[in-house]
């Protein structure tokens, strides 16, 4: 992530974004978690993955949004945005 370096990312468990069949999924990062509301693009290439979140950043309520590009099939790249707060670049790969 370009905001918060990996000792961070990983504060409280490995960092994390995962994507579920049902147009939902969940992320961790440092102290904030969050569920996403997801919309899927699959007829694009690259294939796109748009979302809205919720979730809390040590104990207090935050929400956003966010998208991510399939890169490859084991890579994804992409912005998240924390409303009203930062925003940051994040490339992932597959676990």
């Amino acid at each position: 992530m370009e905001q918060w370096d990996k000792e961070y990312i990983d504060l409280i468990e490995p960092g994390y974004f995962r994507f579920d069949n049902n147009n939902q999924g969940q992320f961790v990062f440092g102290t904030v978690s969050g569920f996403m509301d997801c919309r899927y693009d699959k007829n694009k290439s690259p294939r796109k993955v748009e979302f809205s979140w919720e979730g809390t950043s040590e104990y207090d309520s935050v929400s956003g949004r966010g998208w991510f590009e399939l890169n490859n099939e084991n890579s994804i790249s992409g912005m998240l945005f924390i409303h009203n707060g930062d925003q940051s670049w994040v490339k992932a790969v597959r676990e």
